[in-house]
Order: structure tokens, then sequence, then C-alpha cells
């Protein structure tokens, strides 16, 4: 139910992913709602259920209050369902503050995990790559961005299939002395990380296709997150605007339409769908607002990848096994 063109594009997406996988989606919120929508796109298919939901909480409402006011709102059922075991993952375009707020009381964090992060999953020149935190945690301590490291490294070896990721710490400059006092302790702690740490990076690497994991604290994680979509979408625009201004420029268009198309695609948030809320013990996919059908069905691919690689036993199993106990506890 939640996200700016909820319930509409999140059942039409869950509805196409069904169409050709064998998944099984509940769809949480007012049946009513939700019935009406199913109807419009031919009915329920076997592998789609509908899970009542009484209440919902609104994109822009306090989380705080919601989760007082709203304990039969469709963010909280569906994330029971996970807690519950009677889902494997969890998917919502709502309110964010609460889905993470949720997810953190409701699914207590990996054992020897401090803090959960989000995981954004953003394309590079040689693949996708994993930026974390996105947004979680605006302050941090260096026990912490070492663990988003452990965390990360674990999901883009076991759901991107990316084998010794490459990790990296986003700082000021590549040298190891460069930075604050908490990416310079992150540092230390990274380099006796069990994960294939290759130091600092820099902005201006993110997209290069070199790293495949880059570490931040949530402020700076989501800062340049939220650059890179703002530079896509001025490039994006910029580039409509000048085709559209001469004819041969539009002549030059139709004969790049492949390659523009692919751009496209490329900067398109609906192409990677979804983050991932690491450190939970439950899989659980943070949407973008904007969601639109296409990016509900990757964001549901971006769960359904997190829960074959089995990705939480496999960080817990790390965890269990670090004999550095700074990074353990």
């Amino acid at each position: 139910m939640g996200g700016d063109y909820a319930p509409d594009e999140v059942v039409k997406g869950a509805l196409s992913c069904t169409a050709r996988t064998d998944l099984h989606i509940a769809l949480v919120g007012k049946p009513d709602a939700l019935d009406a929508v199913v109807a419009e796109h031919g009915g329920l298919p076997a592998n789609v259920t509908i899970r009542p939901a009484s209440q919902v909480i609104e994109m822009g409402e306090s989380p705080t209050a919601a989760l007082r006011t709203k304990r039969d709102s469709s963010l909280a059922v569906a994330i029971q369902m996970v807690r519950d075991r009677e889902a494997s993952a969890v998917v919502s375009a709502g309110n964010s503050g609460a889905f993470l707020t949720l997810a953190h009381l409701s699914l207590p964090p990996v054992t020897g995990i401090h803090r959960p992060a989000i995981g954004a999953v953003l394309p590079g020149h040689r693949g996708a790559w994993v930026l974390i935190d996105a947004g979680a945690n605006a302050d941090c301590k260096p026990i912490h961005l070492a663990q988003f490291g452990v965390m990360a490294s674990i999901y883009c070896e076991r759901a991107l299939g990316v084998k010794q990721p490459k990790v990296g710490l986003l700082s000021i400059g590549e040298e190891q002395g460069k930075g604050s006092e908490l990416i310079l302790a992150a540092h230390r702690l990274l380099s006796k990380a069990p994960v294939n740490f290759i130091g600092n990076v820099e902005g201006d690497d993110l997209f290069s296709g070199e790293i495949d994991v880059v570490v931040a604290d949530g402020f700076a994680g989501n800062v340049a997150l939220k650059v890179g979509e703002g530079m896509a979408h001025f490039v994006l625009t910029e580039l409509r605007g000048q085709i559209a201004r001469s004819l041969m420029a539009k002549l030059g268009a139709l004969l790049m339409r492949r390659p523009l198309k692919h751009l496209g695609e490329f900067f398109d948030y609906s192409t990677y769908g979804g983050a991932l809320l690491m450190g939970v013990n439950g899989i659980c996919v943070v949407s973008h607002g904007r969601s639109d059908a296409r990016a509900i069905e990757s964001a549901i691919q971006v769960a359904q990848r997190a829960v074959e690689g089995r990705v939480i036993e496999h960080l817990a199993a790390v965890v269990e096994q670090l004999q550095d106990r700074e990074l353990a506890q």
C-alpha cells in the first residue's frame, strides 16, 4: 500500500513477476483496494494471495506516531509475516523511516552485528556494485563501517555472483592517511576484516567499475546516492533537450536509438529496484518511493536473490567465526 503510485503499480509489478516465475507473493493491505486493482489485471493468479491489513502508514507520516497508532498497518503485517516465517522476504516502497524502524524492532540484528545498514545496488561500467550505508545510519562508529563492509561483501558474493568483491572506503583521498578520524579508524578495522579491502576510494571512483562495494556512513552514503541520481537525471534531461532543438540532432538520435535506450536503462533506478536492509534477521528490501511496476518487479528480484543466496545465514556464520574481537563485539 506504500509508494507514490500504490497500490496500482505495486500490484501490477507483483503480478508481472508471478506471471513468469514460480514465486508466491502476498499482497498486504486493504482487501477492497487490492481486489479492485487485481480485477483490472485479470484476477488473482494461483500464486498470489491477499493478506488483509486495516491501516496504511502514509508516506509523510511520523514513524514514531505510526508505530503507536497503526499496529495493523500493511507494513507492520508484512514484516510480521517475515518474523513468523510465513514469508521469506518483505518488499516495500512505502515510508522508509517506518520500514526501517519496524524491521529493526521486529527482526533483531544478526548476532554480533551492531547496526543494520542499507545496501543500494547501483550501475557501474563493469556491472552492478553496492553502496553501504545508503541512509540508515547518519552517525556511525568505526566498528559499524567495518561491519558494513563485511555485510555488503557477503551480499555481493552470494546474491550478485561477484567472486572476492573489492571493498573500498569512501574518503576525500586514496591515501591511507586521508579522511576524518572515523575514516582513519574504520580503515584500520577494514584492513583486518575478512574482506578484499582495497583501501580508500574517492567520489569519482564510484561508477568506474573498479570497486564492488563502497563503504560509507549513512550521511555521506545518502548524499553520494542522491548526487548520483540527480546527475543522471540532469544528463538525461539535458540530452533530451538538446536533441529536441534541431532536426539534425533528432536524426542523429534516431540512428543512435539503441545506445540511447541503453543509456536510459543504465541510469534508470527501476532497473535495480530496491536496496537491501542488511544485518537484520529477515530479508527486507526498501524500494524507491517513486517505484513503478518495473521497479517493484526488480525489487522482488533483489529479495529473491538474497533469499536464494542465503545471505543472512552466511553473514551469521562469518560473524560467528570472526577471530578479531574488535570486529565481533
